[in-house]
């Protein structure tokens, strides 16, 4: 068995323009002061990561590394949550989304969506560069309006945005597998993957791709009214990616428990998303909570020294079958 590995924080609610929160190494100080160990990083921010020069420059990737492994981090995922939205809008989202999209192609869904994909593709080279086989992202959406049959839908229509939607992140997806990276789409409202359903009609879609693996965040869950004990037991295999740890209602002793049962290989990451504590104070507990809660494995069964060793003629005489 694995044990989980952490306490990790993604840094996206905690960058901005004053210290520590305004450039990697300062963030990555304060991060593993606080008793964190990896950081998972949200590509679009310009003041923490170039995710282009990842893309292109093996020696700035080792450049980022280091800045980190001098605060004793590591770099657990990318994130191109906001990218991976503009690979597939829908029309009444124009508007609202345009300010994921960098300032030259806002205004122009042709435009906006190519810029996306060629942004998600960079994570793909990125994350090979710095090591890593994981990355977190949205699907985009294209169904999600039609979600509630009211008004009623023509037939096919939810069929025909899966379609589209499997279309698009194909060969993205082709290019992660070639780097040797997984996908992992975060199950979320307002994305058309944003339950077990949705999400295997994606997966039919794209010929059970291997690299089409999900992020499980149970905050999310509760909000739905999902089972999300039982997520983790029909989707194991494909979680690759663990976070939003902390306060709330979320049995997160028996996450970690099925999370080492069933051998998680990543780590377990910090997402603060409160709307009453401030996020700093969550980011302290949060890192004690994390460590708290995983489970240094077994590495023998409990009750070993009771073991009697193997007898093969011992055992049938036990059955019966000697």
């Amino acid at each position: 068995m694995k044990t989980i590995k952490g306490p990790a924080i993604f840094l996206a609610q905690f960058a901005g323009d004053n210290a520590p929160f305004d450039n990697l190494d300062s963030i990555g100080r304060w991060a593993a002061g606080l008793g964190y160990k990896g950081v998972q990083i949200p590509s679009w921010d310009g003041r923490l990561f170039d995710l282009e020069k990842a893309a292109k420059s093996k020696t700035y990737c080792e450049e980022v590394k280091g800045t980190l492994a001098q605060h004793g981090l590591q770099i657990t995922e990318l994130s191109t949550h906001l990218q991976g939205q503009l690979v597939a809008v829908h029309p009444a989202y124009d508007a609202g989304f345009d300010g994921f999209a960098a300032e030259a192609v806002r205004g122009d869904p042709v435009k906006r969506q190519q810029w996306a994909v060629q942004q998600v593709l960079y994570a793909a080279k990125a994350s090979a560069h710095l090591g890593l086989t994981a990355h977190a992202s949205f699907s985009g959406a294209l169904a999600w309006p039609y979600m509630y049959s009211w008004p009623p839908r023509p037939a096919g229509l939810i069929e025909a945005a899966f379609d589209e939607l499997a279309k698009r992140w194909r060969p993205i997806l082709d290019a992660f597998d070639e780097a040797g990276v997984d996908v992992c789409y975060e199950i979320h409202p307002g994305e058309d993957l944003h339950d077990g359903v949705s999400y295997e009609m994606f997966l039919e879609r794209v010929g059970n791709h291997p690299r089409a693996c999900l992020l499980y965040d149970p905050s999310h869950f509760v909000l739905q009214q999902l089972n999300y004990l039982d997520y983790i037991d029909i989707y194991h295999e494909r979680i690759k990616i663990f976070r939003s740890l902390g306060d709330g209602q979320v049995d997160f002793g028996a996450i970690f428990s099925k999370m080492a049962a069933y051998d998680f290989p990543g780590w377990a990451v910090l997402e603060w998303e409160c709307c009453l504590k401030h996020p700093e104070d969550g980011a302290r507990e949060g890192a004690r909570f994390i460590a708290d809660h995983i489970i240094r494995v077994a590495d023998r069964a409990f009750d070993d020294f009771a073991g009697g060793g193997a007898d093969l003629a011992a055992n049938k005489k036990m059955l019966g079958i000697g």
